[in-house]
């Protein structure tokens, strides 16, 4: 009986980080891309035109945007936290 409720509680606790992990994925994916739709990066994915849209944008490639170094640095930082993370494109 005890087994029973002690595996229930741990199958419970990795939904709920799992949930939370997703949730912190897709609002790191935000962040980024808003960083990159007000530079002029025209999206390629259905999620990110869905989301943003390329009206008025400029460049093809992300490599190409015009951010400020710090922009710069809070995508890169955007970016590991997204891959120590696993999260998923």
């Amino acid at each position: 009986m005890h087994k029973t409720i002690i595996l229930a509680a741990l199958v419970g606790g990795l939904l709920v980080g799992a949930e939370a992990q997703a949730q912190s994925c897709g609002e790191l994916w935000y962040e980024r891309n808003s960083i990159y739709k007000a530079a002029g990066y025209c999206f390629r994915t259905p999620r990110a035109i869905s989301a943003f849209g390329n009206a008025g944008c400029v460049y093809d490639s992300e490599y190409d945007v015009p951010l400020s170094p710090r922009q710069r640095r809070r995508v890169q930082s955007i970016k590991t936290l997204e891959r120590d993370l696993g999260c998923r494109g």
